[in-house]
This record gives C-alpha cells, sequence and structure tokens, in this order.
C-alpha cells in the first residue's frame, strides 16, 4: 500500500506485516487465506502468506490492518490475538510514523505442531 504525505511516498507491504507477525506473534503458526470457496487454509506459501492481510488507509496518516492467521493448537487465542495487535501496532507505527487505528484479528484456523 503507497501512501503520499508531505515527507514523500511510504510503502506498507504485506510481506512486512507477515513478518511482523511470524517474527514476534505469540502462538501464531501461520496466516490464513481462503480460497473463493473458503475451504481452503493455506500457510506462509510464497504465494499465499499476503493474502491474510488488508490494508487500508482510511484517513491521511491513519491505517487499519486486519490478519487473518492460523494460531497453534492449546495457545489462548485472546493472549495471541492481543501480541499480535501489539506488535504489529508498534512495528508499524515505528517504521512508519503513523498512526495505526485498528488491528483487527481473526482466528481462522487452529493447527497441531
Amino acid at each position: 500500500m503507497l501512501i503520499e504525505n508531505e515527507y514523500g511516498t511510504i510503502n506498507i507491504t504485506d510481506e512486512v506485516i507477515t513478518g511482523i507477525v511470524a517474527n514476534h506473534g505469540y502462538g501464531v503458526h501461520g496466516m490464513a487465506s481462503k480460497n473463493k470457496l473458503g475451504e481452503l487454509v493455506q500457510l506462509f506459501k510464497k504465494d499465499s502468506s499476503h493474502k491474510g492481510i488488508k490494508i487500508e488507509v482510511v484517513e491521511n496518516a491513519l491505517v487499519n490492518i486486519e490478519l487473518h492467521i492460523v494460531v497453534r493448537y492449546g495457545v489462548n487465542i485472546t493472549a495471541a490475538a492481543e501480541s499480535i495487535t501489539s506488535e504489529v501496532r508498534y512495528h508499524v507505527e515505528e517504521l512508519t510514523g503513523m498512526k495505526v487505528g485498528k488491528v483487527d484479528v481473526f482466528v481462522d484456523s487452529i493447527m497441531a505442531d
């Protein structure tokens, strides 16, 4: 997503968000992506890792992020979602200087290791 401001252009890529979730997300097994029929869940594959992410600029310098994840079996889902929300908000704000309005985390599946 390209965002223009008085300082230049900011590019927030899905791969950056995926990296934050993968490296800092407590209990995350992978990003979830569903096909057109909504039946298949795909994990961190090069061609699908960005499909579980939606980044939207709602106002100048305000970003909303939607994440679809797969968590590990036995993980406290609330704790995992709160951890991911906090990490994504912190890193996006630090890296871009933009404010994050909301981070919505959807747990699409649970998988055993």
